[in-house]
């Protein structure tokens, strides 16, 4: 008699917070042909699980059974047949450019398509590779490859508190490029400031646009980079100069957004997902971030550690309060 071998994994069968998460034994398959088989040893959380797991994100939840998660690290146990790229022994990371309805990584063993991870860099713990890949790719894709950045810009980022909004500063600031971080009230600001922003507005009581074009002296901003959309996208465009670009690349607000009359303008909406796909954008975004974190300029902030999977509704918990600044994290 045969006994088919088991590992936990978070699923969920119904939309709704975080104590719809649910921890349950399922079947550990071997890697079929082109896939990737690893040991995870830390997920990193992200807005996109939250928004996914309450039915609110841009494709919808496979249910029952739903699985959840974009980032994880950990150590490949098995490759499939035509894999060359990786062994088993091998440190990676995924790359969150897949259905997390199907191959979510929230669990303690996952398979992933060969083309959805990639090497950790070198000498960088778990717990730092599960907080690197999906914010600093997102922030390199959408403000240099997307938005085009470069030195001495003025750029607008929103939502700045979030994991991509702290790795967006340090990008722009690595680069040259001048970040002006906003956040909703003064709690953040000093944080901001350590980060990299060189200059913090707080959109509770400043008004976006005067104090864009306060700092850049009646100019405006180069680009923008927004995750909340909304009716405040209006503002975001009016801070940009003429001709100058938004990258939109999350939607916190779900209200339609409004489109600034800012002409001519240039929006970007950006999914890092599309370009994770291919080999050479991921070959492009590991190694700036490789870089970045092996001279210092990228150093991704931890906002919490949660030790076992168990702790998973937990740490959705945080994240659903909106007071951390940086990546939450839950260590296996």
């Amino acid at each position: 008699m045969t006994t088919t071998p088991l590992t936990r994994a978070v699923l969920f069968h119904e939309l709704g917070g975080p104590d719809v998460l649910t921890i349950e034994d399922v079947a550990l398959r071997e890697p079929g042909p082109g896939e990737v088989r690893f040991r995870v040893e830390a997920i990193g959380l992200n807005r996109a699980e939250a928004l996914f797991r309450a039915g609110t994100y841009y494709y919808p939840a496979t249910l029952p059974g739903s699985r959840l998660g974009y980032e994880a690290a950990g150590v490949v146990d098995a490759v499939g047949a035509g894999v060359t790229g990786f062994a088993s022994g091998d440190l990676v990371m995924a790359v969150a450019n897949f259905d997390f309805g199907v191959h979510g990584v929230y669990g303690e063993r996952v398979v992933l398509p060969v083309d959805s991870v990639v090497r950790r860099p070198e000498g960088v713990d778990a717990v730092t590779s599960a907080a690197v890949w999906l914010t600093y790719s997102t922030a390199y894709g959408g403000l240099l490859e997307t938005g085009g950045l470069r030195p001495g810009d003025h750029v607008v980022i929103t939502g700045a508190s979030s994991g991509v909004g702290t790795a967006a500063i340090q990008t722009a600031a690595r680069i040259g490029a001048i970040p002006i971080a906003t956040t909703r009230t003064e709690a953040k600001k000093q944080q901001l400031l350590d980060l990299g922003a060189a200059h913090v507005i707080t959109t509770g009581s400043e008004d976006l646009v005067k104090e864009v074009k306060r700092i850049t002296g009646g100019r405006g901003a180069d680009l923008a980079f927004d995750a909340i959309g909304g009716p405040g996208f209006r503002a975001v465009g009016d801070a940009v100069v003429p001709g100058g670009t938004v990258v939109l690349y999350g939607w916190l607000d779900p209200r339609p957004i409004e489109l600034s009359l800012n002409w001519p303008l240039t929006v970007h909406t950006y999914n890092n997902g599309v370009p994770a796909g291919t080999e050479g954008y991921r070959r492009r975004a590991s190694a700036f971030i490789g870089s970045g974190l092996r001279d210092g300029s990228l150093a991704p902030v931890i906002a919490e550690t949660f030790d076992g999977l168990e702790r998973i509704v937990d740490a959705h918990r945080l994240m659903e309060t909106c007071t951390h600044t940086g990546k939450i994290v839950v260590r296996l």
